[in-house]
């Protein structure tokens, strides 16, 4: 027997089973589609549970706001160009179902590649050791010129870049974000930090014109922001630039007394970081807003999603 006094455990209060409250219940589990190979007997069948409830109501909130006309944004990094997910952002432009893209500046550095050449993304460990990361002539000189050309024309930084897309001869222009926006008069822009692009690093890169064009941007993008009331933005994939814009933005457009408050914020990303979380989820949302973060792979979550709200727009 052990020297030391043991807890007696007899005289615990018990309840039975009807009195206890459950966050779970057999009518929120999935069930397999088996035979019925629907997309949205699917999705419809996932559990009713943690990220599948928020993904549900999202996807919901979502075609509510598409059937209602509102805003649709959607802030991007360049990781989903280089994850395979633009053909699903071209479509939503396509269908009328976005209002605004907002992009990085690697972004458009990829979607110009990948419009001209079909390819992207180097591997930099092999072409930093030898000094040649960042250096593709055709990527820093056309992208450069573009900026400086457009700063003269009055254009914003996205514009500038679609409009010069659309003057060369391309081999996949069908999934380029950038001229598909141009095509469709979407508002696409573009938000750069000087010297975090490679572009920056060639001899035709002018600081003045990459800083009037972006800052040009920034304020289509608070114009676009003032009719956010009712609509939605997403974010995909950026940690910091994107989330810092946002904020800046929306202080503008709240700043000149636009009652902006009462809408959905979505993050979708691998995993959590600080900013978007605060400054796109949490913070903008507090005073009247929904907010939600959905954590997995862009490759995967993203045309799942949006397959499910066009499942949802089918249903009306």
């Amino acid at each position: 027997m052990s020297k030391y006094r043991e807890i007696d455990l007899s005289k615990v209060q018990r309840i039975s089973f009807a009195e206890r409250e459950t966050k779970v219940d057999v009518e929120m589990f999935g069930r397999p589609a088996l035979d019925d190979d629907s997309f949205a007997h699917f999705f419809d069948g996932l559990p009713d549970i943690l990220a599948t409830r928020d993904l549900k109501h999202i996807a919901r909130t979502t075609a509510g706001i598409i059937r209602a006309g509102r805003k649709v944004i959607v802030m991007m990094g360049a990781h989903l160009i280089k994850t395979g997910v633009s053909p699903v952002l071209v479509e939503l432009m396509r269908r009328g179902a976005l209002s605004c893209l907002v992009m990085n500046g690697a972004g458009a550095i990829h979607d110009f590649e990948v419009a001209l050449f079909g390819r992207t993304s180097e591997d930099v460990a092999s072409t930093l050791n030898t000094g040649k990361f960042g250096y593709v002539t055709e990527t820093g000189v056309w992208i450069n010129r573009a900026v400086t050309e457009g700063a003269a024309q009055g254009w914003g930084y996205g514009e500038a870049v679609a409009r010069k897309l659309a003057t060369l001869e391309l081999r996949h222009p069908r999934h380029s974000l950038l001229l598909t926006a141009l095509e469709h008069d979407i508002p696409v822009t573009v938000h750069v930090a000087l010297g975090t692009e490679t572009i920056h690093q060639h001899p035709e890169a002018d600081g003045a014109a990459i800083g009037e064009t972006s800052l040009r941007d920034f304020r289509i993008l608070c114009q676009q922001l003032t009719g956010l009331e009712g609509g939605i933005v997403f974010l995909y994939g950026s940690a910091v630039i994107l989330p810092e814009v946002f904020l800046k933005a929306l202080t503008v457009v709240r700043n000149l007394g636009h009652d902006v408050r009462r809408f959905t914020a979505v993050n979708f990303d691998m995993i959590r970081h600080y900013r978007p979380q605060e400054n796109v989820v949490g913070r903008p949302t507090s005073s009247g807003g929904q907010g939600f973060t959905v954590i997995g792979h862009h490759e995967l979550l993203i045309p799942l999603f949006w397959q499910a709200v066009y499942a949802e727009l089918r249903r009306a």
